[in-house]
C-alpha cells in the first residue's frame, strides 16, 4: 500500500526546514496520528523531532510537564492545557515549536465537554497559536479534522515568524 505524503504536512515540514526550525508534538485524542502524518513527508527527519502520545491524562503531567493541579481543578480539555502540552513536547524534544492538541473524540462527553470539542495549540518561543473547535462527525473524522487544524496552525505560527 502506497499513501501519498499530506499536502500539509508537506507545507508544514516544508517551511520549518527553510526557516531552519523543529517541531515536536504532544497528541491526546489523535493518538500520534499528527506525527504519522509529518513523518509520513519525504525529508520529515530534518524538521520533526518527534513526539508525545499522551493520551491518559497523567501522561500530560508526567511526560509533558502540564500542571498536575490544573488538571485536578480544570481537567485536561482545555486551551492552557493545549499550551501547556506544546510547551512540554517542545521541551522534551529540544524543538523550536510545540504542536499540541486535547479534546473529545467520542463516543462519550469527557470533563463536561460534548464530542467534537478540540483544543489545539502551536506555540514557540516567538508566539502561539491556538484554537478552540468545535467539530462534528464521527470519531475519525473528528480526529482527522483535529490533525488538519493543528497542521495549518502550525504553518501560521512558522510563518508569523518570518
Amino acid at each position: 500500500m502506497t499513501m501519498s505524503p499530506d499536502p500539509l504536512a508537506a507545507r508544514l515540514i516544508g517551511a520549518l526546514i527553510d526557516g531552519g526550525l523543529t517541531a515536536a508534538t504532544c497528541e491526546s485524542l489523535t493518538g500520534g496520528l499528527v506525527g504519522a502524518t509529518l513523518t509520513g513527508v519525504p525529508g520529515a527527519s530534518a524538521a520533526y523531532r518527534g513526539g508525545l502520545v499522551t493520551y491518559a491524562s497523567d501522561l500530560k503531567a508526567s511526560l509533558a510537564g502540564v500542571d498536575a493541579e490544573w488538571i485536578a481543578s480544570h481537567g485536561v480539555i482545555n486551551a492552557e492545557t493545549a499550551q501547556m502540552m506544546a510547551q512540554g513536547c517542545a521541551r522534551a524534544c529540544s524543538a523550536s515549536i510545540g504542536l499540541a492538541c486535547t479534546g473529545v473524540a467520542g463516543p462519550e462527553p469527557q470533563d463536561g465537554e460534548p464530542v467534537g470539542t478540540v483544543y489545539v495549540c502551536a506555540w514557540a518561543s516567538w508566539g502561539a497559536v491556538p484554537a478552540r473547535l468545535a467539530l462534528s462527525g464521527g470519531r475519525q473524522e473528528i480526529r482527522r479534522q483535529t490533525v488538519r487544524s493543528l497542521l495549518e496552525a502550525g504553518l501560521e505560527l512558522v510563518r508569523a515568524r518570518s
